[in-house]
């Protein structure tokens, strides 16, 4: 039996102009190319083919969907994606840049799995409570860019938080960051 691992992570912004202006220190790239090829890097040095990384909003922000594709196809690990405010159209719709891409379940607004015993609930949002919040359950999200700090065992997992690097993260990593 083969065993899965389960990574975390969120706002890639691939293909974001203007996420270089908007976080621009922990983004400091000349052109969204050479963002877009380090963020790819950061993630298939921690994840392998069988991993499940899951990303907590905003996958792409481009209009060209075969760029979009080709960055999907670049990381190795199977994904699943929880809808950010970026992943969608002006209508509320999932953006045609990412909704015919090969997730590994269909993109949904919030999720739940169970990670080394524990109950995780993912939203692209913030949340004062979650599921099962009082009983030991844990909250993961992004959208704030590295400026929200964690609270309780409800932290941002997004690639600008200044201990994150760019990197996914396993459940063990988000524990111990908690407990710290």
């Amino acid at each position: 039996m083969t065993f899965t691992r389960k990574l975390y992570t969120a706002d890639l912004h691939l293909g974001h102009h203007g996420i270089l202006r908007h976080c621009s220190a922990t983004r400091p790239f000349d052109t969204v190319e050479q963002m877009d090829a380090a963020i790819v890097e950061r993630i298939n040095e921690r994840v392998e083919a069988s991993d499940i990384l899951y990303v907590i909003g905003d996958f792409a922000v481009s209009g060209d969907a075969e760029y979009a594709r080709h960055l999907f196809n670049s990381i190795h690990a199977r994904k699943i994606l929880v809808l950010g405010n970026h992943d969608l159209d002006s209508k509320g719709r999932i953006s045609r840049t990412i909704r015919d891409l090969p997730w590994d379940i269909p993109p949904t607004h919030a999720l739940e799995t169970t990670d080394e015993g524990c109950r995780i609930y993912m939203n692209h949002y913030a949340c004062r409570t979650w599921p099962a919040a009082h009983h030991g359950s844990y909250h993961l999200f992004g959208h704030s860019h590295g400026n929200l700090p964690p609270l309780g065992r409800s932290r941002d997992v997004g690639i600008d938080c200044p201990d994150l690097a760019f990197a996914p993260v396993t459940f063990a990593e988000i524990k111990e960051s908690l407990d710290a």
